[in-house]
């Protein structure tokens, strides 16, 4: 358990020197603020081309199976629910608890920018851009992620001529998710050196404001675990879902809150879906893709992260509007964060570029994420489960668990 959280306590060790750091020298850590301006530059130039590699591979991985399909559109409406439904508890304890209030941080708002024209307009240049280059940016996205899945879609669909390229885009997901490891292997020290810029600067009041935040995550992450996850049993199977899924969802509840990795605990989730009752189909396809784009738990965190830099940028994250789009970019940063330990990053720059946040937003929700990040994950992996049993409702009837018996019966004296 320590060596698969060793980045997270190596990330948390390096920010308690800069806060150190900070409180002593004052002003004159400012000094320092490069050495943390390279870490966060490295990240911005990274997301492009991970978000492209990722989400087209996973997209030209699909198979167009008709019964696939039905699983498909079953598993994204539910990913989706519950997604929303995380992300309005979270919404519901920041305002009752008033967790972001009197936060008021002097970073600096980013410039103004002129007019864009009519809403239709607005949508347009946010899904599309009118020349390639744009897309290479990390200013537009979700016209990258809308260019990604039509490039993957594309790859299927041309089956054997697009293996090729497929294996390309696979590889290059492998590839910059390694950049990425060795980018974190710099995360302490860049993050420390800004973190004490920014101590020096505004001082201990920060330190509090992040306890604050911390404070209403964690019971929040676990209540929903426990209440959500017995919801989503039981309107799965009745009683003897809820029975099933808690007896048999420790095993992937503890591989993943010890390795911190939605993606390690992949085998221990198909175990437990198998002992469940869930259909081979079913969990063979919605566990390895919901390791990697259902995330209730980084709804949670995501929401949780926008209403922070809303309040240290002084603005209101409680009307009707920043709360929709909140909630829709908490199910969009959710859908691209990696099953990796210390993940979320990419859903941070997101949160970053689609509200024009300065840059120097980044270091506070990253230090947020990494401290949140173990009851996050846990609540990723074993969402996934609790979907699958959904998801097996939903298409299968109401005795889909009485027929995984039959058939399992089945199989027994066959095998014997």
């Amino acid at each position: 358990m320590l060596r698969a959280y060793r980045f997270p306590l190596a990330i948390l060790t390096g920010v308690v020197i800069g806060a150190i750091v900070g409180l002593v020298l004052g002003d004159r850590a400012t000094v320092i603020k490069p050495f943390g301006t390279l870490f966060i530059n490295m990240m911005f130039t990274l997301v492009v081309p991970l978000v492209f590699f990722s989400i087209a591979s996973a997209v030209a991985g699909m198979s167009s199976a008709k019964r696939l399909g039905k699983i498909m559109g079953a598993m994204l409406g539910i990913f989706a629910a519950t997604g929303i439904l995380a992300s309005l508890i979270m919404i519901a304890a920041l305002g009752f608890f008033h967790a972001t209030d009197g936060i008021r941080i002097a970073l600096e708002e980013p410039d103004s920018v002129e007019d864009v024209g009519s809403i239709g307009d607005q949508l347009v240049g946010t899904f599309v851009v009118d020349d390639f280059s744009k897309i290479l940016s990390s200013e537009h996205m979700l016209a990258l992620i809308v260019f990604a899945v039509i490039v993957g879609a594309a790859t299927s669909s041309i089956g054997e001529k697009g293996e090729p390229f497929s294996r390309f885009l696979t590889s290059g997901t492998e590839v910059f998710l390694r950049f990425t490891s060795i980018i974190m292997y710099y995360a302490p020290i860049g993050l420390g050196a800004y973190f004490a810029a920014l101590i020096g600067e505004l001082g201990a009041q920060l330190v509090g404001d992040y306890i604050r935040a911390f404070l209403v995550y964690y019971p929040v992450a676990i209540l929903y675990f426990l209440f959500a996850f017995t919801l989503y049993a039981f309107l799965a199977g009745g009683r003897r879902g809820v029975r099933r899924f808690w007896t048999n969802a420790i095993e992937p509840t503890a591989v993943s809150l010890g390795t911190s990795s939605s993606v390690a605990a992949i085998p221990a989730n198909l175990r437990a879906g198998e002992k469940i009752g869930v259909p081979r189909d079913i969990r063979e396809t919605i566990i390895p893709i919901g390791a990697t784009i259902h995330m209730e738990g980084s709804s949670l965190s995501a929401i949780l992260k926008i209403a922070f830099l809303f309040a240290v940028f002084q603005r209101d994250f409680f009307t009707p509007g920043n709360v929709l789009i909140g909630i829709g970019v908490a199910l969009l940063s959710g859908m691209v964060m990696a099953g990796i330990p210390s993940g979320g990053f990419i859903g941070e720059l997101m949160i970053i570029t689609l509200y024009g946040f300065p840059t120097s937003a980044l270091p506070i929700v990253q230090i947020i994420g990494t401290v949140i990040d173990p009851p996050a994950t846990t609540v990723n992996s074993v969402g996934d489960q609790a979907s699958s049993m959904l998801v097996a409702r939903t298409l299968d009837g109401k005795d889909w668990m009485d027929r995984a018996d039959e058939e399992s019966a089945d199989v027994e004296p066959a095998a014997a």
